[in-house]
């Protein structure tokens, strides 16, 4: 929380980005910060948070499509086993960045979040309850793993972690129709993959 106490309950992506704003201060932010400002017992939010990371400018830093997935399949792992409290390694909850990264991805990301926060509405909510949130979570683990080869070409990245904000913002919003498209967005991550197996092979260094 900020200097002036602001909180924010994160109901959607216009929400999560103001609460990034609001309650982080500083020249650096750290994830233990970020977390803090979405609620880290909510998945839903830390998702649709670990998403929005992944997709955003913060991305240029080196290594932080592979920091980003790790984190979001540790995240993904613990709701597939039904853990309540979310838990990190304290290497991992003190990384830190400049937070002028953090609000430029903000500023790119409010000029599209009217637009899907008004498409977004709860319908379907079964789909974003148990089990099949617990579906979404390994859906999560797959995209966070192939985030690791991906991570070797240019915006590779980029579909399985729509994916993972998608799934975020679905949880978030309880919106079942959000989890179907999050679906069919893995699975386009998923063939490419898939079609790009023997270049992604070469590519890897081990």
């Amino acid at each position: 929380m900020n200097r002036e106490g602001t909180r924010v309950p994160v109901t959607n992506l216009r929400t999560l980005l103001r609460s990034l704003v609001l309650n982080t201060e500083g020249e650096d932010v750290t994830v233990r910060e970020l977390l803090r400002a979405v609620g880290r017992r909510a998945y839903g939010p830390v998702l649709l948070l670990l998403g929005f990371i992944a997709v955003s400018p913060l991305t240029i830093i080196p290594g932080a499509n592979w920091f980003v997935g790790t984190v979001t399949l540790i995240f993904a792992l613990q709701i597939v086993v039904g853990r309540r409290t979310p838990w990190l390694p304290k290497s991992a909850l003190d990384f830190s960045f400049k937070r002028s990264l953090l609000v430029q991805g903000v500023g790119a990301g409010e000029k599209y979040a009217h637009m899907v926060d008004a498409l977004v509405r709860p319908r379907l909510v079964f789909l974003t309850e148990s089990p099949f949130v617990q579906v979404v979570a390994m859906i999560c683990v797959f995209a966070a793993l192939i985030t690791y080869p991906l991570g070797l070409v240019p915006l590779g990245p980029l579909l399985p972690s729509l994916t993972v904000l998608l799934f975020g913002l679905a949880l978030t919003a309880r919106d079942g129709v959000v989890v179907l498209l999050a679906a069919l967005t893995f699975g386009g991550a998923a063939l490419i993959v898939i079609r790009m197996l023997p270049k992604l092979l070469q590519l890897w260094p081990f």
